[in-house]
């Protein structure tokens, strides 16, 4: 048998197993396009792609690789590129047949010692009149650390570049300062699971001397740290240690502190006594810097005309903004449809729409469990099983993001949980979406499906 009927026959036994959306998006593309020596070569259209299928559907395919042929080994995959030449596993002599480049996952930026994301630095963070206070004010922390604007106060709606500015003060007091100030950066979710292993544990000291002896805390979303009796405690100790010794605190929050009902006041005169920045929605030209600036940190193409289309279109959210140009550059590169005005628009209304008529619960839910293969009783049941905990998070990300559910709703439709918990998934994957473009495409492919739904 040739290399295509293999292929085929393979395809044909995998597609059994499979959802029809995940045997579409992942493997109808594939080809087996080398086999020698016991080593199959398996070309995907991307590095998404490759990743995916070398990571979900690897076994699969080895299974139904020997049971056509024993002495099949293992499988390489490769992305395949322009038409050309095809590297010969033996021999790596290069024919004329399809080019393959295997390309490298990019390797994490985030810094474990500091949490710190190397991508997220004052150079690469626009700045407008929506910003100008806040991105001053980071400016001047980062030249007196400690002694200016302490604590630093910085707060706004989602997506709006708070966390891109207070990283930023981070690796820019860690590239200038060396080893002299060590920064960390925490989120509040991070602080609270800290300090409740610790109190379990009985290791609480540990978890002082691991606050304390930093130089600068930077401590993000301080809004859900509210209302939680022994962590505002802990924090409040924490922070009067640190500012007594001069080191500086950075904190973000999504409303400013006397705006925070739950928030203890003596934590709440703490947050007042320092300086307060306000991060409000970018006008239309600090929008079109944004595109740009990513289009050019990415080396992506789009047209002048279609970024003004793009800027004119989103207004509010920054993230929601890169998010759209990121879908519209994989409907560009990964699918090759024609970018127009038009199809933008319909990207537009798949990404920012709150609230679609046609589209219930039960619809997101379904479309999740299709995409990560897993029983939808399963998803919505009390099940901790380690490959149900991210389905799950994604689930409440999107019935969130999709239909503006309320957390109680979200958390009792999804294991009948906390709304607390529906709240950490939901901060979790919206923050985590800005750093990992795995995950970010993922659920592009899952809104896809739920809108083609």
């Amino acid at each position: 048998m040739g290399l295509d009927e293999i292929w085929q026959i393979v395809l044909g036994e995998i597609e059994l197993q499979v959802s029809k959306p995940n045997f579409l998006t992942w493997l109808k593309n594939s080809r087996l396009v080398e086999k020698k020596d016991g080593v199959a070569l398996v070309s995907l259209p991307n590095n998404f792609a490759k990743e995916w299928v070398k990571n979900k559907y690897h076994k699969l395919i080895l299974g139904s690789l020997r049971n056509l042929d024993a002495s099949t080994k293992n499988i390489d995959y490769l992305v395949s590129g322009q038409q050309g030449a095809v590297v010969n596993l033996a021999s790596g002599i290069i024919n004329n047949q399809t080019r393959l480049v295997q390309e490298p996952l990019m390797e994490s930026k985030i810094d474990l010692e500091t949490n710190l994301n190397s991508r997220y630095t004052l150079k690469t963070f626009i700045v407008g009149s929506s910003n100008e206070l806040a991105f001053a004010a980071a400016s001047a922390v980062v030249k007196k650390v400690g002694s200016k604007y302490n604590p630093l106060y910085i707060y706004g709606g989602v997506g709006l570049g708070k966390t891109h500015l207070m990283q930023a003060v981070g690796n820019e007091i860690k590239k200038n300062y060396q080893e002299k100030i060590k920064p960390l950066y925490i989120t509040s979710e991070k602080f609270i699971n800290d300090v409740v292993w610790g109190i379990r544990n009985k290791r609480m000291e540990d978890i002082k001397n691991k606050y304390r002896n930093v130089d600068v805390l930077i401590i993000d979303d301080i809004q859900f740290i509210g209302g939680k009796e022994a962590c505002e405690t802990e924090f409040f100790h924490t922070f009067n240690a640190l500012y007594e010794q001069n080191k500086q605190i950075i904190i973000s929050s999504d409303k400013p502190p006397r705006s925070i009902p739950t928030l203890e006041e003596r934590l709440r005169s703490r947050f007042e006594g320092g300086m307060i920045a306000d991060i409000t929605y970018p006008n239309y030209e600090m929008r079109v810097a944004i595109l740009r600036n990513k289009l050019q940190e990415n080396n992506w193409e789009l047209g002048e005309e279609l970024v003004n289309y793009i800027a004119n279109k989103v207004q509010r959210n920054i993230r929601e903004l890169e998010g759209v140009l990121n879908r519209i550059i994989f409907y560009k590169d990964t699918k090759n449809e024609k970018i127009t005005a038009k199809k933008i628009e319909e990207v537009i209304n798949e990404t920012t729409q709150n609230s679609p008529k046609n589209i219930n619960p039960n619809d997101i839910i379904k479309s999740v469990a299709d995409f990560f293969e897993v029983p939808i009783n399963e998803l919505i049941g009390r099940v901790r099983k380690k490959e149900i905990v991210e389905p799950r998070q994604i689930a409440m990300y999107l019935l969130r993001e999709i239909l503006n559910l309320s957390y109680p709703f979200i958390g009792e439709k999804l294991g009948k949980k906390d709304h607390t918990t529906a709240i950490h998934a939901c901060s979790k994957i919206s923050r985590e979406i800005t750093q990992n473009s795995f995950l970010n495409q993922r659920i592009m492919l899952i809104k896809e499906q739920i809108y083609k739904s």
